[in-house]
């Protein structure tokens, strides 16, 4: 059975919930672990003060007991504190849509007579069950030793140097110790800078996120149709996060301008047999299948739609043009989208793996997972002969 899972909630409502279908029984799990990837989510330099005012803290009410789950669906919900101040408020009506927002095409593709409905399902205050189910799927992932990072490369037109041979468990381990998450410490002030200088400018800034997937198997995902394609549907997933408008396989957008002699793997084999790689220019994928190398997606995140200074639209409710009013949110997100670029990759990555190994508790996949074929001459022998197609007419 595919993952599945389902998010509900408004950025404003009493609480966020999912319900999580086709994880495996057996996978040991706490509470306490999820509130830490929900914890990092919330913290970065550029935070709004949304972000002072939630601990988000995850309550899982089905699919769980006694620290495993039991292989029915899994179902959490965290509360919003911020729904006191909400609760008993008249709120003043919204008919300006901000450009970039879905205020105007969700009233235009669903009827709204208030553009606030579209804001509070559009908002990302929704990815924080996203990242819930993502710490769930790590749990499961890091059973068979796959392990995802992420940090911050780009935050405006500043540019992280971060060397290729530097090890990415190290670039997670710098960037966690950064408040913009970046493993360049060399650029930490300039990323400040940047930021607070949006603040006064009243504007926002976007950039570009890395997220890494590591000890990932070769074999994972499929060439032979469009949506088993494992890099499509990690793009996708990317792309599917508030404010991200564009993810590549590793340096797709810049290997477009180099011939292909640059741009593709050589293989190489050693004296037992084994198949590498001498690079990893593919981003750990061929074909739409992993090649066992780390999976590197790059995402490139918008800078935000919601800004100080407004922006020039038209008041739906007079026809007259009208500046934007501001809606509470962050002038720089990107530091706090690296949990949530994880989460979407972890859950990419385990519906793959149980694609592969089938089966209901993590016992019977375990031992699937170690007879997996992997990069060795011995595991693709070749039959060598003459062959036909073979079809009639």
């Amino acid at each position: 059975m595919p993952i599945r899972f389902l998010t509900a909630g408004e950025s404003h409502g009493p609480m966020l919930t999912t319900i999580l279908e086709g994880l495996p029984a057996g996978i040991p799990l706490t509470a306490e672990e999820i509130n830490h990837e929900l914890a990092r989510r919330q913290i970065g330099y550029g935070s709004g003060g949304r972000m002072s005012i939630e601990r988000d803290a995850v309550r899982i009410t089905a699919g769980w007991m006694n620290g495993l789950t039991t292989g029915g669906p899994i179902a959490m919900l965290v509360e919003n504190r911020d729904f006191k101040n909400w609760k008993e408020k008249d709120i003043a009506p919204m008919t300006t849509p901000r450009p970039g927002h879905a205020d105007l095409t969700g009233a235009i593709k669903y009827g709204y007579g208030e553009l606030r409905v579209s804001l509070e399902r559009a908002s990302a205050r929704e990815t924080t069950m996203r990242v819930a189910v993502g710490a769930i799927c790590r749990r499961f992932l890091a059973q068979f030793g796959i392990d995802i990072v992420g940090y911050v490369t780009q935050i405006g037109s500043i540019k992280a140097h971060i060397p290729e041979t530097m090890d990415y468990h190290e670039r997670f381990r710098l960037a966690e110790a950064s408040d913009v998450r970046c493993p360049d410490a060399s650029v930490t002030e300039a990323m400040h800078a940047a930021i607070r200088q949006v603040k006064i400018d009243k504007d926002t800034l976007g950039g570009v996120m890395e997220i890494v997937a590591l000890n990932v198997p070769p074999g994972l995902g499929s060439h032979v149709h469009y949506d088993r394609r494992l890099d499509a549907r990690l793009v996708a997933a990317m792309v599917s996060i508030q404010a991200m408008k564009g993810a590549e396989i590793g340096p797709a957008f810049e290997q477009a301008g180099l011939p292909g002699s640059q741009v593709h793997d050589d293989l190489l084999v050693d004296a037992e047999g084994n198949i590498h790689r001498r690079t990893n220019r593919a981003g750990g994928l061929e074909g739409g299948i992993t090649t066992g190398e780390p999976i590197i997606v790059r995402v490139a995140k918008k800078p935000i739609a919601t800004m100080l200074r407004g922006a020039q639209s038209v008041n739906l409710a007079t026809g007259e043009p009208e500046l934007t009013t501001y809606e509470r949110s962050d002038f720089c997100a990107l530091p706090r989208a690296i949990p949530i670029g994880e989460a979407m990759m972890a859950i990419v990555l385990a519906d793959a793996l149980l694609e592969k190994l089938g089966g209901d508790s993590l016992a019977e996949m375990l031992p699937r997972f170690q007879a997996l074929r992997g990069n060795r001459l011995a595991d693709v022998p070749m039959d060598n002969v003459d062959w036909r197609f073979g079809y009639d007419g």
